[in-house]
C-alpha cells in the first residue's frame, strides 16, 4: 500500500474533526442567539446543552475514527449540522409555545435532544456491529417481511392523528414505522435488484421511441404499485406512499439504466394518485387545500373550518424576504400545531429568509450528493444500489415535505429529516448515516489496495525499463 493511501485516513478524520468543531460553534451560537433575542439572556441550561452537543460531535467522530477510518469526512458533519439547526429551531418554537398556552402545544426541544442522543448511539452501535454492509444481503426476505408488517401495522392501530394512520401507540410513546420501513425496503430492493437486474434489463417492445419492459418483468413494479396504493387507501399516508414507490423506481432505474422503467413508474404513480385522490376523502381534502390555499380565509372557509396552515405558511415565506426577520422575531405560532413538524421550514423562511431556506436545502443536497458519490465509489453492486437508495430516500422525503409547505404539491405530513420533531425520524435518519459511513469506508478500503498494487507494478515496470536501457 502506498504512503499516500496510508496517510489518507488520518487526513479525512482531521478534516472531519475541524468541520465538527465548526458545527458545534454554529449550533451553540444559534442556541445562544435565540435566548438573547427572545428573552434577553442565555437560555436556561445552556451549559448542559453545550456539553451534550460537544459529546454528540465527539463520540461518533471517535467511533468513525476507530471503526470506519476511511469513510467520507462530510457525512457526519452534515448530519450533525442539520440536527443542530433543528434543535435550535425547536428551542425557539418552544419559547413561543410556552408563552401561548392557548395553542396547547407541548415543548419538544428537550425530548428531541434525547432522541438525538439515542439516534447517534444507534449509529455508533451499528458501526461497531456491522463491519461489512454486504452481510445485510443474508436477511433480505426476513427484512422485507418485517417491513411489510410494520408498514401495515398502523392501519390496524387505533392511532388516527390529523386524518392519517401512520403511528403505532406504545403507551405514552408513538412510533412511526414508515421511517424505518424506508430503510428496510431500500436494503431489500438493493439485494433483489442485484440478483435480478439482468432479467429486468431485458429489452421489450418498442413504443413511441422507447423500449418498454417485458410483460413478465412488470410484476415487481405492479406489486409495489399496488402496495403503495394500499398504504394510501388504508392509512391515508400520502407521503409514505410517494416515498415508497419513488424509491423503488429510482433504484430500478439505477440497476437497469432503462428510461422506460421511469416512464412506467411515473404513469402508474399519476394514475394511482388520481384515483385515490378522487375517492379517499382525506386525500381529496388535501388536494383541495393545495389548489385553493387562501379559501380558508374567506367567510365561507372560516365557517366551514378549513385549515389555513398552507396559507399561513405562504405568508411566512413572503414576509421573510431575502434575509428574514431575525431568529426569534417571527410569528410561527400562526401556523398552528404542525409548526415544529413538517412546517418547521416556514420558521426558517420567515426568520432566516430565502438565504436560510437555500442554505438548508443545499445541506440536504450536499448530503444526498455524498450518498450518490459513495454509490459511484462502491465496487459491489449491492453497496452501489444501497447508497443510491439512501440518497434517493432522503431527496424524496425532503421534496415531499418542502414541496407541500411551499404549495408545489399537496401536503403529506411527513417530518423534515433531522430538522423536525420526531423520535422515529431522528433514529431512522441516523441509521441511514451509519449505513452510508459503512459503505463509504468499505468502498475506500477496496480502492486503496488496488492503487497501491498499481503503484508497485509501475515501479517494477520502470525498473525493468531502466535495466534494459543499461544493458543497451
Amino acid at each position: 500500500m502506498s504512503f499516500a493511501a496510508l496517510a489518507q485516513a488520518p487526513n479525512r478524520r482531521r478534516t472531519e474533526a475541524w468541520l465538527l468543531a465548526f458545527v458545534v460553534v454554529i449550533t451553540l451560537g444559534g442556541y445562544a442567539c435565540t435566548g438573547l433575542s427572545m428573552q434577553g439572556r442565555l437560555p436556561a441550561g445552556f451549559t448542559g446543552f453545550a456539553v451534550a452537543v460537544l459529546l454528540l460531535a465527539l463520540v461518533p467522530h471517535l467511533a468513525v475514527r476507530r471503526w470506519a477510518a476511511r469513510a467520507d469526512p462530510l457525512l457526519l458533519p452534515l448530519a450533525l449540522l442539520l440536527t443542530g439547526l433543528g434543535l435550535v429551531l425547536l428551542h425557539r418554537l418552544d419559547i413561543t409555545y410556552v408563552a401561548e398556552p392557548r395553542l396547547k402545544i407541548a415543548p419538544a426541544g428537550s425530548g428531541q435532544l434525547v432522541w438525538t442522543v439515542i439516534g447517534v448511539a444507534v449509529c455508533v452501535g451499528l458501526l461497531i456491529v456491522l463491519r461489512d454492509h454486504r452481510r445485510l444481503q443474508r436477511y433480505l426476505y426476513l427484512m422485507m417481511a418485517v417491513a411489510l408488517v410494520l408498514l401495515m401495522a398502523p392501519a390496524f392501530s387505533s392511532a388516527d392523528q390529523f386524518g392519517a394512520k401512520r403511528w403505532i401507540m406504545m403507551g405514552p410513546l408513538s412510533v412511526q414505522p414508515g421511517e424505518f420501513v424506508k430503510i428496510m425496503i431500500a436494503v431489500f430492493f438493493a439485494g433483489y435488484l442485484t440478483v435480478n437486474r439482468d432479467a429486468l434489463a431485458l429489452s421489450g417492445r418498442r413504443l413511441l421511441g422507447m423500449r418498454l419492459p417485458p410483460g413478465r418483468q412488470l410484476g415487481p413494479i405492479v406489486a409495489i404499485w399496488v402496495l403503495s396504493l394500499l398504504v394510501l387507501i388504508f392509512e391515508r399516508d400520502l407521503g409514505t406512499s410517494l416515498i415508497f414507490f419513488g424509491l423503488f423506481v429510482i433504484m430500478l432505474y439505477m440497476a437497469t439504466e432503462r428510461t422506460s422503467w421511469v416512464v412506467c413508474g411515473l404513469l402508474m404513480a399519476v394514475v394511482g394518485a388520481a384515483v385515490v385522490g378522487s375517492l379517499e376523502p382525506h386525500v381529496h381534502g388535501r388536494v383541495e387545500a393545495w389548489l385553493n390555499p387562501m379559501e380558508a380565509f374567506t367567510p365561507e372557509g372560516i365557517k366551514a373550518g378549513l385549515s389555513n396552515q398552507l396559507g399561513q405558511a405562504l405568508f411566512s415565506f413572503g414576509s421573510g424576504g431575502i434575509t428574514g426577520t431575525g431568529l426569534g422575531q417571527g410569528h410561527p405560532e400562526l401556523v398552528g400545531f404542525a409548526g415544529n413538524s413538517d412546517f418547521i421550514l416556514t420558521t426558517v423562511g420567515e426568520e432566516l429568509g430565502l438565504a436560510g431556506v437555500m442554505a438548508v436545502l443545499l445541506l440536504y443536497g450536499l448530503l444526498a450528493q455524498r450518498g450518490l458519490h459513495i454509490g459511484l465509489l462502491a465496487r459491489d453492486p449491492f453497496g452501489k444500489l444501497l447508497a443510491t437508495g439512501m440518497a434517493g430516500a432522503l431527496v424524496l422525503q425532503v421534496f415531499v415535505v418542502t414541496g407541500g409547505v411551499m404549495g408545489l404539491i399537496p401536503l403529506t405530513g411527513k417530518a423534515l429529516p433531522f430538522l423536525a420533531k420526531g423520535g422515529s425520524s431522528m433514529v431512522a435518519n441516523w441509521l441511514m448515516v451509519a449505513l452510508l459511513i459503512r459503505i463509504s469506508d468499505s468502498a475506500q478500503r477496496r480502492h486503496e489496495p488496488a492503487s497501491g498494487a498499481n503503484a508497485a507494478s509501475g515501479r517494477a515496470h520502470s525498473g525493468a525499463r531502466g535495466a534494459v536501457a543499461g544493458v543497451g
